[in-house]
């Protein structure tokens, strides 16, 4: 014969399961990225003063660009990523299932494609047949796209060569490549260094934002802690805005780059953070309608998917 369980019995069980499946989580893992406003906010412990209280750990991993970070997004290695323009829009296309946070105003002129000192290369126009290295799914690859395109090319028209920021640094110290698109600091220690020369900034073609993202699981199963985390990015935001003498040692001594190249970072960024906006994200979804049209990405993303479920409007 079936038991059957005392009422009181059952609502506590129901009540029991009801809270584990809408309890905070402890840890909260967050990748990282040089320049990233979460670099601030590791150096100055602003989480772990926040979150220590409540009997939540932070956890950070380092990653060397936004789309590897954006796969352990993916596959529940982390909460929580900082990542440019694009590469939301690949990792959408691989199926993560992320939402958008917050993200920065637009900071077109800290990211640009620079060619050796003394290239031949002068304008876009004169990309065709070269060989331009960048990190496949960053932001950068936006800023190419539309470079090409407003110069009259085609993706095809150029030989994109993908490498992570170290390697392509070393690629075009060699003379490996004939052009680099790149973002601060890095763009600002090769152009400092070996007299890097800029063909264009993205001013003009891309807005170039920052972007906050996180697994689904983390935001809509701790919204406490994802409005905890959106509020230290907007506090951080406007502390390293107000600060840039301050920023800068933090992040030459988080990073090991020098000072010098902090100034002239912090000079291009404006860490301003706010939450996502339709005109954002009608932004975004331009940029991924453009990546599907040229076949960077092998289907048609939806952006709005991503939208936060405390975004939407009722």
């Amino acid at each position: 014969m079936k038991k059957i369980l005392p009422l009181t019995l059952v609502i506590s069980s129901l009540l029991t399961a009801s809270f584990a499946a809408t309890a905070e989580q402890s840890v909260v893992t967050i990748g990282f990225q040089k320049a990233s406003l979460f670099t601030i906010i590791k150096s100055r412990q602003s989480l772990e003063k926040q979150f220590s209280p409540q009997g939540v750990t932070v956890r950070w991993v380092e990653f060397p660009a936004g789309p590897q970070m954006l796969e352990g997004l993916n596959i529940g290695a982390i909460d929580l990523a900082a990542t440019g323009d694009a590469p939301p829009i690949f990792a959408q296309a691989a199926q993560a299932d992320l939402i958008y946070l917050a993200h920065s105003v637009p900071n077109p002129n800290s990211e640009a494609i620079v060619v050796p000192e003394n290239s031949s290369i002068h304008t876009i126009a004169d990309l065709k047949g070269k060989r331009v290295a960048l990190n496949k799914g960053s932001d950068v690859n936006y800023l190419l796209v539309a470079a090409l395109q407003k110069a009259g090319l085609s993706y095809k028209d150029i030989q994109p060569v993908y490498l992570p920021p170290a390697d392509a640094r070393a690629a075009f110290q060699k003379g490996a490549v004939d052009a680099w698109a790149i973002w601060d600091p890095y763009l600002a220690e090769v152009s400092a260094t070996t007299h890097a020369r800029t063909i264009t900034t993205a001013e003009g073609l891309v807005p170039h934002y920052s972007f906050y993202l996180a697994s689904r699981k983390f935001a809509e199963g701790s919204p406490k802690l994802a409005l905890q985390v959106e509020k230290a990015l907007e506090e951080n935001g406007q502390w390293a805005n107000n600060h840039k003498q301050e920023t800068a040692q933090l992040l030459s001594a988080a990073t090991g780059l020098g000072i010098n190249y902090w100034h002239t970072t912090l000079a291009r960024i404006d860490y301003t953070t706010q939450r996502m906006t339709p005109d954002v994200f009608k932004q975004q979804q331009n940029l991924a309608d453009t990546f599907s049209q040229i076949h960077l990405i092998p289907k048609q993303v939806d952006v709005s998917n991503a939208t936060w479920s405390l975004d939407k409007k009722n």
